[in-house]
């Protein structure tokens, strides 16, 4: 990994912070969101479809995040749809091979705090 690490605490963003964050396209703006959705947003489900609409970024490390924002909401809400949320954490599991470490932690923490049991057992 040669990526440096600068630890920071998670900002608090409002609604329309988080829309200004999506206008501006800035990437590590864009990889933190999510983690700072799921840990301190208060509306579990906006901070869901947020971190729906992250997986979907081109980028591996922003998919991997918002992974771990499903992590960081069921930790803090234990709430999350899982027919909407298991689809994506397995295709992560899948496809994303550079932060799979990160998809494999965020799948312990879901299953342990909503008590389900997505397989962290890799189908190619």
């Amino acid at each position: 990994m040669d990526e440096k690490r600068i630890y920071k605490p998670l900002e608090e963003y409002s609604n329309d912070q988080i829309k200004e964050i999506f206008k501006r396209n800035n990437f590590e703006e864009l990889a933190r969101l999510p983690l700072s959705l799921g840990m301190i947003h208060t509306n579990w489900k906006f901070a869901q479809d947020i971190c729906v609409m992250l997986s979907m970024n081109e980028s591996a490390l922003i998919r991997a995040n918002a992974v771990l924002g499903f992590a960081y909401i069921a930790r803090t809400n234990g709430k999350l749809e899982k027919h909407i949320i298991k689809p994506i954490v397995l295709k992560e599991l899948r496809e994303n091979h550079e932060y799979n470490w990160r998809i494999i932690d965020a799948i312990d923490d879901i299953n342990l705090f909503m008590k389900w049991r997505i397989s962290k057992v890799q189908k190619y």
